[in-house]
């Protein structure tokens, strides 16, 4: 309102670059839950709050099963679907898969759609290296597992085709970015497919990882297993410390930011003695950086709660 080239600084990429250059660039999260429907919430962890994003414009009602990842100072939201029940007919939303890929640019506080992946997926590894989006395998719109693999460039808007992973398989995957390589993760499976340089291919490796909920702290994999959180490397596991009270929940985003994890949402139950699902809006956090490794509260989401959806970091 005052100063046209102000508000062109302040919105201008350069300044973040700048910030990113000179260690001044802020790390956010943000999470989507089941609860409200396709919106966000992003977290200050400096300021311990929770900031609502504008509800996410997909047409696609209860979007799920997406991809989530932040580069250039940008959110990210791609492909998934919905398996929601319409109340009043009992039809199924029918988008179980979409092509949509939309951003959000904190600095405008707006989404926008770009440009479509070339094929629609649900349940896909998605994650970012050298600041190019890859997206592999997962399942398309006929519910059939695929293994094709794409990159974006979000400078500029554009999708290419990567080679294929493998093979195929009927479970969901993950994606996680370790030592700078891609590492593709199936439910289910003890062998991480790896892509070092998009010219070799992938490579399929087993390592012997634990199964349960992963997150990458500076470098390191932790995960969350029978009750305690390891810290795994290739084929070494060592004990942080003790998880238990997760043991009841389920649906949760377990993340890393900075030199901590963090622990999302989630619903408690149905067990033996009580049939009812308990929604969670509860952050717990672990320092694993100090020679003591300890758990605390953040405040809780103020909107989202439930299964969580989507979780990643933002720098910006």
């Amino acid at each position: 309102l005052v100063s046209r080239s102000w508000r062109a600084a302040i919105r201008g990429s350069e300044l973040f670059k700048a910030r990113q250059e000179v260690g001044s660039a802020e790390e956010l999260l943000c999470v989507c839950a089941y609860d409200p429907e396709n919106l966000w919430q992003m977290y200050d962890p400096l300021r311990d709050l929770w900031i609502t994003l504008p509800v996410l414009p997909s047409k696609v009602r209860h979007l799920a099963y997406f991809g989530v990842v932040s580069t250039g100072g940008k959110l990210y939201v791609l492909g998934g679907g919905s398996d929601d029940v319409d109340p009043l007919t009992g039809d199924q939303d029918g988008s179980f898969a979409t092509d949509e890929v939309w951003s959000y640019d904190p600095i405008m506080r707006r989404w926008a759609q770009r440009a479509s992946m070339v094929l629609p997926r649900a349940m896909f590894a998605c994650c970012v290296s050298k600041g190019k989006i890859i997206v592999a395998g997962g399942f398309t719109s006929c519910r059939k597992s695929i293994s094709q693999a794409e990159m974006y460039d979000p400078e500029k808007d554009v999708w290419i085709p990567i080679p294929d992973l493998h093979r195929t398989h009927n479970s969901a995957c993950s994606g996680l970015v370790i030592g700078g390589k891609v590492h593709v993760l199936h439910k289910g499976l003890s062998t991480v497919q790896v892509l070092d340089h998009i010219g070799s291919g992938w490579t399929v490796e087993d390592y012997g990882w634990l199964q349960g909920p992963m997150a990458v702290v500076q470098g390191a994999l932790y995960v969350m297993s029978h009750g305690l959180i390891v810290k795994q490397e290739k084929e070494v596991s060592k004990v942080v410390i003790s998880a238990s009270e997760f043991r009841r929940r389920i649906g949760f985003a377990m993340t890393g930011l900075r030199d901590e994890i963090y622990v999302i949402g989630g619903v408690i139950g149905p067990d033996r003695f009580n049939w009812d699902i308990k929604p969670m809006s509860d952050v717990d956090i672990l320092t694993v950086g100090g020679n003591r490794p300890t758990w605390r509260q953040a405040a809780s989401m103020t909107k989202c709660r439930g299964t969580i959806f989507g979780c990643t970091q933002l720098r910006i």
